[in-house]
């Protein structure tokens, strides 16, 4: 049964033709701190299962520090702007078709692996198919354009190294989330907040609840990370045990107050960091700037939402 181990193989794959690549390129001064860093995480993708806890925390310290003392940098950029102003011309918008088959590839394989489900794995049908729709837009761009072989490999390589250490970032923040979860850090919290909160002030909870959320986002750049810390403090044992709200809404929700503090953190770095990078903005927090305006009204709406729909 196919699952998070195909996953797994095809990202580890890719990890590993970067660092080989990055070993390459001569003109990268940096080159052997990016060939280790990818190589790394390819290891930790091919073989994290076999490495035990001990093994993938020293396989962690390893990236950290390879990124904390600077070994990741770009080497300069090819100079190919007419070539790829030439193709853009030639092609159009008929180039986002390669984007949109990656979607609907995941939509389709999520739904129709459902009805065929020994095939996939069905806890994880949403990511294999996410998988398969990047391998087959790869070979239908492949096919239509016909580029140089290694081109596609080249281009993901510059532009994962332009991210850098941040391409990283949201899996740690994800474990550092289970790791506080596992530790009991909710019921700290929930300690702590209970000073706060004034005994039967359901609003109390609700702006607590939910600002919450978006603090705790930004602190951890992942409101997946936030969401069991405050589902532990105030979202079960307030707001669903004591005030019997919806655990549905309040859930949901909930999510939707931490993703306006992914609005509002550099910690976010694939939304926030990572398009800076791409852009080659001089401002790294310019997408941060433009988003706070949309995010705390939004995040004032969510704690509205929260109190007039969870406790009909």
């Amino acid at each position: 049964m196919i699952g998070l181990n195909f996953v797994y193989a095809v990202a580890g794959i890719v990890m590993v033709i970067y660092a080989a690549l990055a070993l390459r390129d001569r003109s990268n001064p940096k080159r052997f701190g990016n060939a280790a860093f990818w190589g790394l995480l390819a290891v930790s993708l091919l073989a994290g299962d076999h490495l035990e806890d001990v093994g993938n925390g020293i396989l962690v310290i390893a990236l950290v520090a390879i990124a904390a003392f600077g070994g990741l940098g770009r080497g300069p950029e090819p100079d190919t702007v007419a070539e790829r102003a030439a193709a853009a011309h030639r092609n159009g918008d008929r180039l986002f078709l390669l984007a949109l088959v990656i979607p609907v590839v995941a939509l389709g394989g999520t739904l129709g692996f459902k009805w065929i489900p020994a095939i996939v794995d069905p806890k994880q049908v949403t990511l294999v198919s996410l998988t398969l729709g990047v391998l087959i837009a790869l070979a239908a761009g492949y096919l239509w354009l016909r580029p140089p072989a290694r081109q596609p490999l080249d281009d993901g390589r510059r532009l994962i190294e332009s991210i850098g250490w941040a391409a990283i970032l949201p899996q740690m923040l994800a474990s550092l989330g289970a790791v506080f979860a596992a530790a009991g850090m909710g019921a700290v919290v929930g300690h702590l907040f209970s000073a706060v909160i004034p005994d039967g002030s359901l609003v109390a909870a609700v702006l607590v609840y939910a600002l919450g959320m978006a603090g705790f986002t930004m602190m951890m750049g992942n409101a997946f990370a936030a969401f069991p810390v405050m589902a532990g403090a105030i979202g079960l044992p307030l707001l669903v045990h004591q005030y019997h709200g919806n655990p549905a809404v309040i859930a949901a929700i909930g999510m939707l107050a931490g993703f306006c503090g992914t609005l509002m953190t550099p910690l976010a770095a694939n939304f926030n960091i990572v398009p800076a990078a791409i852009l080659e903005l001089k401002d790294r927090n310019a997408v941060i700037k433009a988003q706070v305006g949309t995010a705390l009204p939004l995040l004032a709406v969510n704690c509205a939402l929260i109190y007039l729909l969870a406790f009909r």
